[in-house]
Order: C-alpha cells, then sequence, then structure tokens
C-alpha cells in the first residue's frame, strides 16, 4: 500500500504480525512508539515522566549519531556549529525530532522517509530513509541516510528505550574511554564494569533477559552504546560510528552516496 499523504501529526502506524504489535509514531521522529511482544510492553512509552522527545520509544539517529562535543566539528576545511540540545552539546542527530512521511505500508511493514534541513540544523541536506518490518517473534529494522549535491559526515543508528531488563548479557570486545566532559575519546581499550553511559566496540549479540524470555540484539553496526544507569530503563543503541564521530572517527559521504545500518530483534 502507498501512503500519499502524511499522516496527521501524533497518529499512529500499527503493524503486527504473530506475537507482535508495533506503533510507528512518524510524526514524532519516525520513532517506534510502543513494541509489544505477546501483549508486554518493551519501550518506555509517552507520559509526563517521559515527553522529552530523547527519553523514550526507538528512535532514529541520524545523521550522526550520539554527542556531538559542543555542536562543533570541521568538514572540508570550514568549521561548522549545530544547535545545541543536550547542555552545550549536539545529540542524536536531527532526525528524531522532524516528521516523517510513509512512503508505503502493509499490515507487517512501514517505509518511511526524511529530507533533511539543509538550514542551521543541518547545512548538508539529504535523505534518510528507514523500513520497519514484522515476521513472528522478529523485528528487523533498517536505517540509511544518503547525501544530496554536497559531500557531508554521516552516522546513523537506533536508540531503544527498553523497559529495565532483568539481566543484560554483554560481552564487548573495546570500550572507549570518556573525558571529563564524558563524551567518549580514543582509542578504545578494555571494557569496565558498569552501570554504564559507555561506547563499545561490539560484533556480538546482546541479550536482556525478562523472567523466561529472552531478546536477542543483532546489528552490522560495531559501535554499541549501553546506557544502563537509569533504574527504569537499560537503552542498548547499535550505531555506525562512536559518539562524537565527525571529530574521532570521521567516515564522510560522497555526493549522492548512501550509508545504511540494519537492527535486528527477535524474541526467545
Amino acid at each position: 500500500m502507498l501512503a500519499s499523504d502524511p499522516l496527521p501529526p501524533g497518529a499512529l502506524l500499527t503493524l503486527a504480525d504473530g506475537a507482535l504489535e508495533v506503533e510507528v509514531a512518524p510524526g514524532a521522529g519516525g520513532r517506534i512508539a510502543q513494541i509489544r511482544h505477546r501483549g508486554e510492553a518493551q519501550l518506555v512509552g509517552h507520559g509526563p515522566a517521559h515527553a522529552a522527545a530523547i527519553a523514550w520509544g526507538c528512535f532514529p539517529m541520524a545523521p550522526w549519531a550520539g554527542r556531538l562535543r559542543g555542536g562543533r566539528f570541521a568538514f572540508e576545511g570550514r568549521e561548522y556549529r549545530l544547535p545545541a540540545n543536550l547542555g552545550e552539546h549536539a545529540i542524536h542527530g536531527a532526525a528524531f525530532v522532524l516528521p516523517w512521511r510513509v512512503e508505503a505500508h502493509s499490515p507487517r511493514h512501514a517505509e518511511l522517509s526524511l529530507r533533511l534541513p539543509e538550514d542551521a540544523r543541518w547545512p548538508f541536506g539529504g535523505v534518510c530513509r528507514q523500513r520497519i518490518e514484522l515476521a513472528g517473534e522478529r523485528l528487523e529494522l533498517r536505517l540509511s541516510v544518503t547525501a544530496g549535491a554536497r559531500a557531508m559526515p554521516a552516522a546513523i543508528g537506533w536508540h531503544p528505550w527498553f523497559l529495565k531488563p532483568d539481566r543484560l548479557e554483554f560481552a564487548p570486545d573495546r570500550m572507549y574511554p570518556r573525558d571529563a566532559l564524558g563524551i567518549a575519546v580514543g582509542p578504545p581499550g578494555e571494557p569496565k564494569p558498569g552501570p554504564w553511559d559507555d561506547c563499545f566496540v561490539n560484533q556480538r549479540p546482546v541479550v536482556l533477559h525478562r523472567g523466561a524470555r529472552r531478546l536477542r540484539l543483532t546489528s552490522d553496526c560495531t559501535r554499541w552504546v549501553v546506557f544502563d544507569e537509569p533504574a527504569h530503563s537499560t537503552c542498548v543503541e547499535p550505531q555506525t560510528g562512536p559518539p562524537d564521530a565527525f571529530n574521532l572517527e570521521p567516515a564522510p559521504l560522497a555526493p549522492g552516496a548512501t550509508r545504511t545500518a540494519w537492527f535486528r530483534l527477535e524474541w526467545r
């Protein structure tokens, strides 16, 4: 089914297949507002205690992920400063606070797109796309960003606010140290015990245990942020680059080039 017009702001698109039901909020940053597995909510939902755009659901991070130090970076010999939205820093990109367009959907999938701004919020333009698809007890997410007529820096990922699990099974290879501002710096070293608000080099599945059920997370991303300090939630965030990637590990896109990533959630 093709969608010729954007959904009204605040409208939810409901997908369902087998044990899963997923509510997508295109107008709220193209995020997944809630996932229910066998009727049980999996994410922190929108509400009075979690009303800020940064604090609920599972949202796409693009065209950067995590904190961008002071909102500042250099690209092709020019200095840029983006608007701060967390203290003095710019965090999690522009996509999660902009309305996305539903390009197509069926009972079990949705395809969304977003034309990035070409202004002070993000001077390069470009297009983001995502696909959300259910298959029984599996949720497949795909995200991409494509540069426009200009080259641009880019890093993408997802920020799910999972309701607090009983246990997190996580065995990363390396861990980025953080400086006095709490921002990742290099090079990565040996992982340290949590609780964490940290970025890791990781290529293994991450498993959330809740009662007898397990949620297995995999991705082609090799950088994962885990934020498990809150009592109510654990965030497990696969990303194509670490926080402050534009300064720490630049990975530019040529004009018209695309960066893609996938994220798979499987309940067992």
